[in-house]
């Protein structure tokens, strides 16, 4: 029961056609076509995140200097 026979392909082939379009399809497949070789190259490169590494420092207030809150006007 859990595998797919090819006339279940064939009614997901003409449901997406059906869907999508015939012009639209090559498009898709070619953009998850890409999106699973960007996936395997950045698994082959290993976990460092390029754009993590590249971001610049986050900056904290120094901890000498407490924020204070602000005060309500009394023009009431």
């Amino acid at each position: 029961m859990g595998e797919f026979a090819p006339m279940h392909w064939l009614v997901v082939l003409i449901v997406a056609l059906l869907i999508f379009g015939p012009k639209r399809i090559p498009e898709i497949a070619r953009s998850l076509g890409e999106g699973i070789r960007v996936f395997k190259k950045s698994m082959r490169e290993g976990s460092a995140d390029p754009v993590v590494a590249k971001a610049a420092p986050i900056e904290t207030p120094a901890a000498s200097q407490p924020v204070k809150p602000e005060q309500p006007s009394a023009k009431a």
